[in-house]
This record gives structure tokens, C-alpha cells and sequence, in this order.
């Protein structure tokens, strides 16, 4: 069941504004084949104490209710880029991103959130030949590939979403290459809750022929650093975590827990333990 929570009345001008550039993505976007963030998508029981499961994300996330009431207005984190091979056959894709909504509001993950803001890598595989590349997005609209800068894989990629004044729904999205000293900025309006913050890898929600969510490739370790959530370091605990199913309720991807500053973690594709 998706639920929304509504931050509030947005002004007409801003929803306007909003809508219309929806439209203008979809048209920019018309030959991308994924949706790369979509909101969680949310898995009944709990699988093992202090994680809750998706069959589409696997990482860490914060929720307003969790927070006792904080509401997102900013996030940043780093990443390296994974290595992507094949795991079973045809086309596997993956992507690594930080965003804000879309994801569990409560500690328990038995509400969710309908909007997302999102930026970073894809790391797909197709027949055995693997490609990498960078985008970023607005739920309801597809994602927007930065086709100006280059992805590799162990590209130290920096990411960063903040709203130019807190409540007027003005975003910066910033992604930056820092291996290759590329960066990509741009600002958008667009209605946020403020409910959640995330940092996850996940399997795309593909669209056109073949609809779904995509199947995971291999994947090396991804490393989170640096998470911030308004401009302070994030305090991310292992209670926050999300792990990641498959059609039959098997663990396939898995964080660890935060790391020492409690702004990082280690995320294992095909894996039960990280």
C-alpha cells in the first residue's frame, strides 16, 4: 500500500512550474530506458531485527518520524563506483544515489513517501559488456543521463542536494566526479515532503519493452562516505538499514553497519553479510 504524506499546500506558481518541468524531463528523457530511484518498494515481515527489506533498494534510511520530526532539507555522500559483471544472463542494471523522500518514514517502515529528488551513477551489464554513466531525477518524471561526464568504475563520485532556502521547494543537484574533475549542477523546483533522506544501491525500475524492476548484476563493494543530512554529518544507525530481496524473500544485497563517524557503510551486492 503507498502512502503520502503531504508536507503541506504548495503555492500554484511552484506546482506549476513543477509540472511543466515533468513534462520537459519525459520529453529529454523519451530514450532512456530507466527510472532509476522509483520510491522503496516496501517488504512484509521484517527479515531479521533492526533492518526492514525492499525488493528495490538496499542502504540506509532516515525518516522524519524516525528523526522525531526532522524534516530533510539537504543531503550529500560519496561513493566509489562499483565494478559491474554479469550474474546470470541478458541485460542487469544497478545504481548507486543519494536522494531525499521516496523512501520509510517511520523506524518500521509502514509508511512511505510518494516524492524523490535523486543524482548518481548507473553501473549496468547487457550480454556480458558492462556500461557505466551518470543521472539524475525527479519522481514523477524518468531520469535525466549527464551525458557530458564520464563514469568508470573506483571513480570517487561526491553528491549533493539542497534546497536554497529551507520550504521553498528550490533544489541544487550537484554530482561531482572528483577522480576526473567533472561536475554537473543544476536547480530545479519541485514539491519535496522533506520526509526522507537516503543513500542506497539499488536494481532500476525499467521502462518501455520490458517493464519491471531490473535483475542485479555482480557488484563490487561500494563504500558510502561522507553522509550529511543539513549540513551535519548524518549519525547513521544500524536500526536504519535496508536490505534488499528477491521475488522469494532471499537477501541478495546488504549495508554494513555505519562505520566509526557513523557517515558511512559498506554496501554488498549478492550478499547476506557485509
Amino acid at each position: 500500500m503507498d502512502l503520502t504524506l503531504h508536507r503541506g499546500r504548495v503555492a500554484l506558481g511552484t506546482a506549476l512550474a513543477s509540472v511543466a518541468l515533468c513534462g520537459m524531463l519525459t520529453a529529454q528523457a523519451s530514450a532512456a530506458r530507466s527510472a532509476h530511484g522509483g520510491i522503496v518498494h516496501i517488504v512484509k515481515p521484517r527479515l531479521r531485527a533492526n533492518a526492514n527489506s525492499s525488493n528495490n533498494w538496499f542502504g540506509y534510511n532516515q525518516g522524519t518520524l524516525e528523526q522525531g520530526g526532522k524534516q530533510f532539507n539537504s543531503i550529500a555522500g560519496d561513493w566509489t563506483v562499483p565494478t559491474a559483471t554479469q550474474h546470470a544472463s541478458g541485460d542487469e542494471s544497478s545504481s548507486d544515489w543519494i536522494g531525499i523522500g521516496g523512501g520509510c518514514i517511520d523506524a518500521g517502515c509502514t509508511v512511505g513517501d510518494n516524492t524523490l529528488i535523486q543524482t548518481g551513477t548507473e553501473q549496468d551489464v547487457s550480454s556480458g559488456s558492462a556500461s557505466y554513466g551518470a543521472w539524475w531525477e525527479i519522481i514523477p518524471g524518468p531520469s535525466i543521463v549527464i551525458s557530458d561526464m564520464t563514469v568508470q568504475p573506483g571513480d570517487h563520485m561526491h553528491a549533493d542536494i539542497s534546497e536554497l532556502v529551507a520550504g521553498s521547494d528550490v533544489w541544487t543537484i550537484t554530482l561531482q566526479n572528483v577522480t576526473r574533475g567533472q561536475s554537473f549542477t543544476t536547480t530545479v523546483p519541485y514539491p519535496s515532503t522533506h520526509a526522507t533522506a537516503e543513500w542506497i544501491e539499488e536494481t532500476p525500475l525499467l521502462i518501455g519493452t520490458n517493464a519491471g524492476l531490473a535483475a542485479l548484476p555482480n557488484l563490487t563493494t561500494v563504500g558510502f562516505t561522507g553522509a550529511k543530512v543539513n549540513g551535519a554529518s548524518a549519525g547513521l544507525q544500524a536500526a536504519e538499514k535496508m536490505l534488499l530481496t528477491d521475488s522469494a524473500g532471499a537477501v541478495i544485497g546488504t549495508p554494513s553497519d555505519p562505520n566509526g563517524t557513523r557517515d558511512g557503510f559498506s554496501a554488498c551486492a549478492w550478499a547476506t553479510s557485509c
